[in-house]
């Protein structure tokens, strides 16, 4: 149920045409031996026939029957079909039914093999070169002390690896021997530097730092933001069943990816009710000191005078769709007003566009499958800096895959 309720947030300010889209890529649509079409739910919990033909559609759904006109199904199998119709000079009418070719990626499954086989050595060479760019200092915990690189690249292990700070030292300790790391700090102490802030500004500079050697290769990015649960539980009173109830805590992490690798440019951590509008404009001017800005997208929830004004300003076009209650009137905008009109009568080509920002869903899924969706640190400070970790260790893992798809040589180590 938390999965649906978090994409019905998603969805509930999207017209039933961009559903409809969506749920034809989505799901499969079949038609049925009557000639009709059964077409899944939106949230998959069952089905739908639409009857459709050149005069009419129907479909058997709660919104059409209250409604009487078009809903997301019928939307969907519309976008998988196309209908022709031709009438002569007898009257006599053709109706051609043709099915919509639809734009598939295929995968370089051979170095996406090669990539994955060797990832973990690289992976270790790259994050090491990363931090080296970290200033030189120690940190005393106990004795003796231990330098502020290794604990840096402790704590990257430590998320990737993916096990508990006692689990991954056997990892550290073969880092030693590759002479990655200098010394190899307790498990302890790579728990206590992980809580500290000190580390939250590095792990900024590193994330932004990972994503340069594609700065060539991106132009074009979308914004969203993606919840991660933590250890942390919240109390509040339900009128409904007169007791208190509990209920789990997360955090934001608002992210600006690059669109065709996947790569994270910028990220901001926040609290869980926060506002993603306001996040739009840290990221991209974040991004924009190191990447061309050619096209910026985010969902409704970015729709805002001064989103598309900013993007404009860097010399790119924002692809933000509008809210129901939007008007063309600029208000000193002639952003705004320019991008409202091409999305009311181009909307098929501005959803073109639009529809990029779904890579930055496939950016969130990756990260989560890979390093995991909840938070084991107790305080905010360390929860936050697991976060980036997490970020970081995808940036690395990007730059891996694109050494082998796009044969680039990657060195993140800053000469001094």
């Amino acid at each position: 149920m938390g999965r649906q309720k978090l994409e019905e947030t998603n969805y509930k300010h999207m017209t039933r045409e961009e559903r409809g889209q969506l749920i034809a890529q989505k799901y499969k649509i079949t038609r049925t031996d009557k000639g009709d079409y059964k077409v899944p739910s939106q949230f998959g919990l069952g089905n739908y026939i639409v009857k459709i033909d050149s005069t009419s559609e129907e479909c058997d759904c709660p919104d059409y029957e209250l409604r009487k006109q078009k809903c997301k199904h019928v939307f969907a199998v519309e976008y998988t079909l196309k209908h022709e119709v031709n009438t002569d000079n007898e009257g006599n009418t053709t109706i051609t039914q043709t099915k919509t070719v639809k734009v598939s990626y295929g995968q370089d499954w051979k170095n996406y093999d090669k990539a994955n086989i060797n990832q973990k050595d690289l992976f270790l060479k790259l994050l090491a070169d990363l931090c080296k760019n970290v200033e030189q200092q120690s940190y005393v915990f106990g004795r003796p002390s231990v330098p502020i690189q290794d604990l840096v690249f402790g704590s990257g292990l430590k998320v990737y690896s993916t096990f508990s700070l006692r689990r991954f030292m056997s990892d550290l300790r073969t880092a030693k021997e590759k002479d990655y790391i200098e010394k190899t700090p307790c498990y302890a102490s790579i728990g206590h530097f992980m809580q500290k802030e000190e580390l939250t500004p590095i792990l900024h500079n590193l994330i932004q730092q990972s994503s340069l050697p594609l700065v060539s290769v991106e132009n074009s990015f979308a914004v969203d933001s993606s919840g991660f649960s933590t250890c942390r539980f919240a109390r509040y009173f339900s009128y409904k069943h007169q007791k208190d109830m509990r209920y789990r805590q997360w955090l934001k992490a608002h992210l600006s990816v690059g669109v065709k690798t996947n790569i994270v440019t910028a990220v901001s951590i926040t609290e869980e009710y926060s506002n993603d509008c306001p996040q739009f404009k840290g990221l991209i001017t974040k991004t924009s000191e190191n990447f061309k800005v050619l096209e910026a997208t985010g969902d409704k929830a970015y729709s805002s005078r001064e989103n598309y004004n900013l993007v404009n300003s860097l010399g790119g076009t924002a692809f933000i769709p509008f809210k129901e209650n939007a008007t063309g009137k600029s208000r000193g905008s002639s952003t705004w007003n320019k991008m409202y009109h091409y999305f009311q009568y181009n909307k098929e080509e501005f959803l073109k566009h639009y529809h990029l920002r779904s890579n930055i869903e496939t950016t969130n899924h990756m990260i989560k499958s890979k390093f995991g969706d909840s938070l084991r640190s107790k305080s905010k400070t360390a929860q936050t800096n697991e976060i980036l970790l997490k970020v970081l260790c995808h940036n690395i893992c990007v730059l891996i895959q694109e050494m082998y798809e796009l044969g680039i040589k990657i060195n993140l180590e800053v000469e001094k």
